[in-house]
């Protein structure tokens, strides 16, 4: 049996988080793979400074719109496969995979999907796009178990699910992000047998992932917890800790993160 650390963090922006020391990061952390969401670049405008950990492969999956979205995995585990988008139904997959929203990395123990889920705050049609993505995705991880695999995904899924996971769920309830229709899609996630690590492990603590950049929300941590790592409730007994690193700067979200024993 070993022990692999996953973290997964919105980094608002690869390269000015490397500015902001992500490399320095990495480096203390140690941890086996790195999840990152909302990269805005391709590999190739990624600096690599002299303090870039030089042990890791990297995937990233860019969006068709320069400077949006895209998400990047860093390992020092070699995966046997690697797919940038969903593979589930080739008429739609286009729809949801333009945008750099997900990288699949498959190894020998499990299978890991980095995922960056849209935000509904921009209008009724991203909403829809964001309930639509959410449903593909759940099909496709679905799929995944189906076929035999030990699926884990982690990423900013842009709700917070239950009022314990924000610091002010009665004056949001019609702010996207909080929803009900969006709860209800968390619900569904959870009835089909997907677990979130972080509230399995720690069933009453609050503590927040994302805090918005006005009004000195950090520091007064009026927060939500909406990035998460979940598992296939077969497999959660493997996940030994879940955590949160709200004390890393460098975006507006913290790194959060799960140890597995396999």
């Amino acid at each position: 049996m070993k022990t692999i650390r996953i973290i997964s963090w919105n980094v608002a922006g690869m390269r000015a988080a490397v500015k902001k020391g992500l490399w320095d990061f990495m480096n203390k952390d140690g941890a086996e793979i790195y999840c990152f969401q909302e990269t805005k670049a391709t590999a190739e405008q990624v600096p690599s400074t002299l303090d870039m950990p030089k042990d890791y492969f990297s995937y990233f999956n860019s969006a068709k719109k320069a400077g949006y979205s895209g998400v990047a995995t860093f390992t020092r585990l070699k995966p046997k496969e690697i797919i940038n988008g969903m593979s589930l139904d080739s008429a739609r997959d286009e729809k949801f995979n333009g945008e750099g929203r997900v990288v699949v990395t498959k190894f020998e123990e499990f299978t890991l999907l980095n995922v960056y889920f849209p935000n509904g705050k921009q209008g009724l049609a991203r909403l829809d796009y964001k309930m639509e993505f959410y449903d593909y995705f759940l099909n496709y991880i679905n799929k995944l178990r189906d076929q035999g695999e030990k699926v884990i995904f982690c990423g900013d899924v842009n709700t917070a699910h239950r009022e314990i996971d924000l610091a002010r769920p009665k004056e949001n309830e019609l702010v996207s992000g909080f929803l009900k229709i969006e709860r209800e899609w968390m619900d569904k996630l959870v009835n089909n047998g997907w677990v979130d690590t972080f509230r399995w492990r720690h069933p009453e603590e609050v503590t927040y992932s994302w805090w918005s950049q006005r009004s000195g929300a950090r520091k007064r941590n009026v927060g939500w917890r909406i990035d998460y790592f979940f598992v296939d409730e077969k497999i959660k007994n493997s996940v030994k800790k879940a955590f949160i690193l709200e004390d890393v700067l460098g975006s507006d979200h913290a790194p959060v993160g799960v140890e597995i024993e396999i």
